[in-house]
């Protein structure tokens, strides 16, 4: 368990190599560094923090901010949006703003991040680097250890409790210094370039994007992005919004069961073997007897020996119909339906989907724009 005082410092850590690479910076000085991997339905992976710890000797915690970004993307993102659903900057301010206050809890005295001047266009221009810095609440604080030198010092360095001619002044999108820097430090397991957030991903954003559009009340919680995040999703809009989620394999299947909740609808083939779909009403609209046997045959339709069977003339199969909130367990309600793919049934389309992010966005007023850093 740590305590007050057990660091020096505190370390925002995605698993990329930057982040790596800044924490040891820091703690190559003989700093004590606790970094901290985010994670939410859309970035971080908790279950590769003891492979980090092990291949890169940081001492690394688990915090989730899932509800945190769910609320960001219902109300909306201050500083807008990217290309896709990426809210990079709001992002980046409310890793910062939990980041202080991890801080504060251990009395350790500055934030390191990662971050490289002129590497990504939204996030890691000179102007943005310094938005993120005055609206978090964390100037003076944070310390960017691989650009340090082009930027201007914190009260870590200023005090000479970091020695900032240690530090680096990289700049731009290449890879090439850090490659050295990671030889240099005996870092043998380079993670490869990625984006890691789900949200700048097309396929993903038109999964997310129903849920801030179509959602009553824009009440979709973090366990409604994770669901988006499992199997197929199919959207049924004739009258009123219906949401089916369909596994692909049994990694699917298991993880549908877990998100399902109260108030859920679970259909599973009782003849055949198949995937398990995930009906999940919203509050106040619950579904018809239309859409619940519309969906249980769309589902009996992604069953292959249900098909074959379809084909051989049998012209009804069995889906049992059960509550979200006791899982696959108890008898459930037996369904006779006729194996159909319904085109009711329907992904949500990317050009939809961009349509709205499009016509939400909108630009940054006069005063969010800073002075240099």
């Amino acid at each position: 368990m740590y305590t007050i005082n057990s660091f020096d410092a505190v370390a925002l850590l995605s698993g990329g190599l930057d982040s790596i690479l800044a924490a040891r910076l820091v703690q190559d000085q003989g700093k004590r560094v606790l970094c901290l991997h985010f994670y939410s339905p859309f970035f971080g992976d908790p279950a590769m923090l003891p492979a980090w710890e092990k291949a890169y000797g940081l001492t690394i915690q688990a915090v989730d901010l899932s509800e945190e970004f769910a609320s960001l993307l219902r109300t909306r993102p201050p500083h807008g949006f990217g290309k896709v659903l990426n809210p990079c900057v709001d992002c980046k301010i409310i890793m910062m703003r939990k980041a202080l206050a991890i801080m504060h809890e251990f009395s350790a005295r500055c934030i390191i991040s990662g971050e490289v001047l002129g590497q990504r266009p939204m996030s890691q221009r000179r102007d943005t680097l310094q938005i993120i810095q005055r609206d978090a609440g964390v100037k003076g604080l944070l310390l960017r250890p691989l650009s340090a030198k082009l930027l201007k010092s914190t009260t870590v360095e200023d005090s000479g409790f970091i020695d900032r001619n240690r530090l680096l002044a990289i700049n731009g999108r290449g890879r090439k210094e850090q490659l050295r820097l990671a030889e240099d430090m005996g870092l043998s397991d380079i993670p490869t370039p990625a984006g890691g957030c789900r949200l700048t991903e097309k396929e993903n954003a038109r999964s997310y994007w129903p849920l801030l559009a179509l959602y009553p009340g824009n009440q979709a919680s973090a366990n409604d992005f994770y669901l988006a995040n499992a199997g197929r999703q199919y959207w049924r809009r004739i009258s009123l919004p219906r949401w089916l989620c369909i596994g692909r394999q049994q990694a699917d299947n298991d993880r549908l069961l877990s998100l399902a909740r109260e108030g859920d609808l679970l259909f599973k083939c009782a003849d055949f073997p198949g995937p398990i779909a995930l009906g999940r009403q919203f509050p106040g609209q619950l579904w018809d007897e239309e859409s619940i046997m519309s969906a249980a045959a769309f589902m009996a339709s992604f069953s292959p020996k249900a098909r074959r069977a379809a084909e051989k003339d049998v012209s009804e199969t069995a889906v049992r119909l059960h509550s979200g909130a006791l899982g696959l367990d108890g008898p459930g309600r037996m369904l006779r339906v006729a194996i159909a793919r319904s085109p009711e049934w329907q992904e949500y389309p990317w050009e939809e989907a961009r349509e709205g992010i499009r016509a939400e966005r909108w630009e940054r007023p006069p005063e969010n724009n800073p002075t240099p850093v």
